[in-house]
């Protein structure tokens, strides 16, 4: 497979600085939406990387650093519960996104997105769908962004550790839905996904 087709598609335009972007954190119940990007030197492959999914946490950590290393520039940024709430889940997500680009070291000149669509950006940028596995860069960004979430959820843990978020990250599991019956929710659930659960 050709992990750059994307890449070199664009850079064959006379792009330049071409940042690949990617979330985690859309489905869960708890938490913010956490977005990266990535811009990667011309023609770089980082061995390892692959669509988020697909990696177990062990080796998403390892290559987090190895990303931040070697990538010409990153950047991690999130849109917060309150942002969700306000904006609903899709609008969080292209905020944070945005977030991400615009706070590239390097300004890209260039984003890839990864999905179906595109958040509002003051550069060129087109939508890749299941870019986290076809994309190095988005695929590296989708790696940023599921490590930093899942840092922070392991820090909710800590604070709330009533609701066990250091195993199910905040998404809909048998044990996350028990204890917010039993315990009722924190300030970290994103209340409009827990209408069904809270009926």
């Amino acid at each position: 497979m050709d992990w750059l087709l994307h890449e070199n598609e664009v850079r064959a335009k006379g792009f330049r600085y071409i940042c690949g972007v990617d979330e985690a954190g859309r489905g869960p119940l708890a938490g913010p939406v956490c977005a990266a990007a990535v811009i990667l030197r011309d023609n770089q492959i980082i061995e390892g990387v692959n669509d988020s999914k697909k990696l177990s946490e062990k080796k998403r950590e390892a290559l987090f650093d190895v990303i931040r290393e070697e990538a010409l520039a990153y950047s991690i940024a999130f849109a917060t519960v309150e942002e969700i709430e306000e904006l609903n889940i899709l609008n969080a997500t292209m905020l944070a996104m945005k977030r991400a680009v615009e706070g590239l070291s390097t300004k890209a000149d260039y984003a890839l997105i990864d999905g179906n669509k595109t958040p509002n950006l003051d550069i060129p940028c087109e939508y890749v769908i299941k870019g986290d596995a076809n994309s190095m860069s988005i695929a590296a960004a989708s790696i940023l962004a599921k490590v930093s979430r899942d840092r922070l959820c392991r820090e909710y843990a800590e604070k709330y550790p009533e609701y066990g978020f250091e195993k199910h990250k905040g998404y809909g599991t048998k044990a996350h839905t028990e204890a917010i019956l039993k315990y009722g929710p924190c300030e970290i659930h994103r209340l409009s996904f827990l209408k069904k659960i809270l009926k």
